[in-house]
């Protein structure tokens, strides 16, 4: 996903950058209006590429805290050959929280853009995937530049396994479990 939002036809969500402490303001409104076990984590990423790896590392972490509902860990990651299979397979009571690695301008690295609306996988490498999410956390792992699927193989996975914690741990705490 780049920096622009995740479109619906003809709405455009509104997006917030926030540091990583600021995540939990966001999932705790999440979690005053949804119950944890009608909540999907949809972490969508590979493990095969350093700066994709967010989605993977962040829905491993969630599931060690103790999330009920988690789509894309490390063992089972979700990416652009699986994301629309795993989509099928959630319910349509749940709400899902799409979260996805980024890239951006150089003076978001490191944030990350949340959405009460669905962010669009792979759009920063010019994929075609649908847009997911009742909520959405983009993390900024790198610059966008000419060539993203390089930039994406260079990221300092110091930087996503961090940016990665920070989610998880933001979220744990919102919706009251122990980080």
């Amino acid at each position: 996903m780049s920096e622009q939002a995740g479109k619906t036809p003809g709405v455009q969500a509104a997006k917030a950058k926030m540091s990583g402490d600021e995540l939990t303001d966001f999932f705790r409104a999440i979690s005053q209006r949804h119950a944890l076990d009608s909540i999907v984590f949809l972490c969508i990423g590979t493990d095969r590429s350093t700066g994709d790896a967010l989605g993977p590392l962040t829905g491993s972490r969630l599931s060690e805290y103790g999330f009920p509902h988690v789509i894309g860990t490390l063992p089972e990651p979700c990416d652009a050959f699986n994301l629309e299979a795993k989509l099928q397979c959630i319910p349509e009571d749940k709400s899902i929280i799409a979260i996805d690695a980024c890239l951006g301008q150089s003076s978001s690295v490191g944030y990350f853009f949340t959405c009460e609306g669905p962010l669009t996988p792979a759009q920063s490498v010019g994929g075609r995937l649908p847009a997911v999410g009742d909520y959405s956390v983009a993390a900024v792992v790198n610059v966008h530049g000419p060539k993203p699927y390089w930039t994406l193989q260079v990221t300092s996975l110091y930087q996503v396994m961090g940016m990665a914690e920070q989610i998880a741990k933001q979220a744990a705490i919102a919706f009251g479990l122990r980080p």
